[in-house]
């Protein structure tokens, strides 16, 4: 697949943030003049996706440990995490500056391509694909940027360091004029699919599937319902049977993938996943870091006859259940919560190298979508309809009985088990999809941005949010107002006076 082509240049040597050389050492109008070039630069353009290093691209600690779901993990292994499991982190906290850089060094690769492959002679049909997903990468980063540090510097060309004094714009001014006009542009130029080295690739279905996102996190229901139905009606995805070989190295880039961040082990430089590493037991050589807390645990629906939601033994793990290495999980394992997560995470047997594992990261897969759907569609008071996709995705959930014989009980679904959400109210049909994302998608680094965005609705609040996390103890300053943006990196605005 095209991560093998990263491989080549991700050993540039390149400085961060928005004075990045163009491709190490070669001028421009040298290195940006043919169709390879192209693609070696917008393949570059990827590589912040990547998470070869558990702490140089850190959306686990923003999207879970932030959150009600999750612990650190080991305080030596980062000891930045925990100040910001409880909120009392500096502005000089690591995972601050890094996520920062990364994720704009992602923009200045997405600039790169966009301001140099258009005077590139070479295939039109391919230099339009290579711009439109340029154009996508920088909606994803900056989407990423405004949800975890709210209004930030907007760059769009590539800067040399004369240029780099750039204030803050506007969240909601990004989310229009770069955001939702990247993310266009990208799904009329993208095509729907790939085949063979292409694979992973940004496709028009990840374009519409961010815009519905997008459109969802501004509260702009009919625009994300729009979006989302392009997807859905495209024909081009479905749920798996078993929810858990979306996390599974022997089913990548499956039918539900829309959006995956590739990975691969054993290469030299290393593309593998360093979470296989850092979300591991201490007893294989990992960090027990992004660990579920019994809050998390308890969300999963049980049967009277006490049979668990399938998905949380797929999503944790428990004392005394199967582990993946075909042992049984100790809650000693993990001495903060007794839980740790097994997304992610492979048998030693594929992973020899700890650190380099081939799972990839689903940045979005199609239940996500069915929820985007079915919450636009509650919100736009249509809770009857939202009915069907919600239902959709606790279907599969409980039909892993019929199609996973590793569960006990394989062949008959348990009595009682995730049945339909019936025809309720509204407000119940809203509690009833913030559920099912949050075991839907736990330890996939969603859960603090739905937190806040939830914070925001006017018919949730923060106090809801705050009664709902505060079921073991919690304290409430997690979830403040000033909280729901971290703060600009101290070692940005040493550099960049022009912030506020």
């Amino acid at each position: 697949m095209f991560l093998l082509g990263i491989c080549l240049i991700t050993a540039l040597s390149c400085s961060k943030f928005l004075n990045k050389d163009i491709k190490g050492v070669t001028p421009a109008d040298q290195f940006y003049n043919s169709s390879d070039a192209a693609l070696a630069a917008v393949n570059e353009a990827y590589v912040e996706l990547t998470f070869t290093n558990g702490t140089a691209n850190p959306l686990w600690v923003f999207g879970d440990v932030a959150s009600d779901d999750a612990a650190s993990g080991d305080p030596a292994a980062s000891p930045d995490a925990a100040t910001i499991d409880n909120f009392s982190f500096s502005t000089t906290n690591s995972h601050l500056s890094n996520e920062w850089s990364n994720f704009y060094e992602g923009v200045t690769n997405c600039n790169l391509v966009l301001a140099n492959v258009p005077s590139i002679v070479m295939d039109t049909a391919l230099r339009s694909r290579i711009l439109g997903e340029a154009h996508f990468l920088r909606a994803w980063y900056y989407f990423m940027l405004v949800n975890i540090y709210g209004d930030v510097p907007v760059v769009l060309t590539p800067l040399n360091p004369a240029q780099m004094q750039v204030a803050q714009s506007p969240a909601q001014q990004i989310y229009v004029s770069v955001i939702e006009a990247d993310l266009k542009a990208a799904w009329s130029a993208l095509p729907e699919n790939y085949s063979g080295a292409d694979v992973g690739r940004a496709t028009s279905g990840a374009a519409a599937s961010l815009l519905s996102k997008v459109y969802l996190y501004q509260e702009k229901w009919d625009s994300s319902l729009i979006y989302s139905n392009l997807v859905i009606n495209s024909n081009q995805y479905s749920l798996t049977k078993i929810y858990a070989q979306n996390f599974d190295a022997t089913h990548k880039n499956n039918q539900e993938s829309i959006f995956e961040v590739q990975m691969i082990g054993g290469q030299n430089p290393n593309v593998g996943d360093a979470l296989n590493q850092w979300f591991a037991p201490q007893e294989v050589g990992g960090y027990y870091c992004d660990a579920p807390n019994q809050n998390f645990v308890d969300e999963f629906d049980s049967t009277a006859a006490g049979v668990r939601d399938p998905r949380l033994d797929y999503t944790v793990g428990r004392d005394s259940m199967p582990w993946n290495n075909g042992d049984l999980y100790l809650k000693t394992w993990s001495p903060q919560t007794g839980y740790l997560t097994r997304k992610y995470q492979q048998p030693l047997s594929q992973a020899p190298i700890i650190g380099q594992g081939s799972c990839d990261y689903l940045a979005i897969r199609y239940a996500d979508v069915l929820l985007f759907n079915a919450e636009a569609l509650n919100e736009l008071g249509q809770p009857n309809a939202a009915l069907t996709p919600l239902n959709l995705v606790r279907k599969r959930a409980r039909e892993s009985y019929l199609y996973d014989s590793s569960l006990v009980g394989f062949g008959t679904i348990p009595v009682g088990l995730l049945p339909d959400v019936p025809l309720v109210s509204q407000g119940q049909v809203r509690n009833a999809i913030i559920h099912e994302r949050r075991v839907e998608f736990g330890f996939e680094f969603h859960r603090f941005f739905d937190l806040m965005r939830y914070a925001a609705n006017a018919n949730i609040g923060s106090g809801n949010v705050n009664s709902w996390i505060n079921r073991d103890g919690v304290s409430t300053y997690k979830y403040s107002a000033a909280t729901s943006k971290f703060p600009i990196p101290q070692s940005e605005r040493d550099i960049n006076k022009a912030l506020h």
